[in-house]
């Protein structure tokens, strides 16, 4: 990305098996989102560095969109028209941590913990977009658009009745299930299908 966003807002538990394997419902009626701060923001071929702090650190490959004009109590038409662009997303996650505090800041918000890929702009089909996570080459996740409890839009038009989302904002719309520990020297991977690539080795 060229340019800091103001905020990165994520969106929880959006897929069904991924909110499975964690123990964990999908959000009833409204999606559960939450910020990591401009500060984790890295791009393709920077390392993920590994805190002391954790012993759990997971790969979370998802679809990113990049706000391009100001939504505030935006309607979904109106979310869907702001979008300048599709990227790809690794929310790296120190699950331990997350397991251990009473909200995510801490395990979402380390340095390097948001890598981002280059900027797609559309056209796009938002209800059906690819996304795919390989570490070492060996695909970990796999999901699609179509298979979020809460459309794209609909995200986006919810945050935007909370917080206003300004051009630059990054929102990472959720993790697939498949999430796996990663290890020094590993390269994680996250693929949009068509359009943005993401790589980065761990250390």
């Amino acid at each position: 990305m060229s340019a800091r966003p103001s905020k990165i807002v994520c969106i929880g538990r959006n897929y069904a098996d991924h909110a499975k394997e964690l123990g964990n419902a999908v959000p009833d009626k409204e999606p559960l989102f939450f910020l990591k701060p401009p500060s984790s923001l890295i791009g393709s071929g920077d390392a993920i560095v590994l805190p002391p702090q954790s012993s759990q650190v997971e790969h979370e490959g998802e679809i990113g969109v990049v706000i391009g004009k100001t939504l505030k109590n935006a309607s979904e038409a109106e979310c869907i028209a702001g979008i300048s662009a599709i990227v790809a997303v690794n929310d790296v996650t120190a699950r331990d941590l997350q397991r251990k505090d009473s909200q995510w800041t801490r395990a979402k918000g380390f340095d390097t913990f948001c890598a981002v890929g280059a900027p797609h702009a559309g056209p796009f089909d938002l209800g059906n977009i690819e996304v795919v996570t390989r570490v070492n080459g060996v695909e970990k996740q796999r999901g699609n658009s179509s298979q979020m409890a809460f459309s794209i839009a609909f995200c986006l038009s919810h945050i935007s009745h909370v917080m206003t989302l300004e051009p630059g904002d990054i929102v990472a719309t959720g993790t697939p299930a498949g999430i796996s520990k990663l290890s020094p020297g590993d390269v994680v991977e996250v693929e949009v299908v068509g359009y943005s690539t993401l790589s980065n080795p761990v250390k």
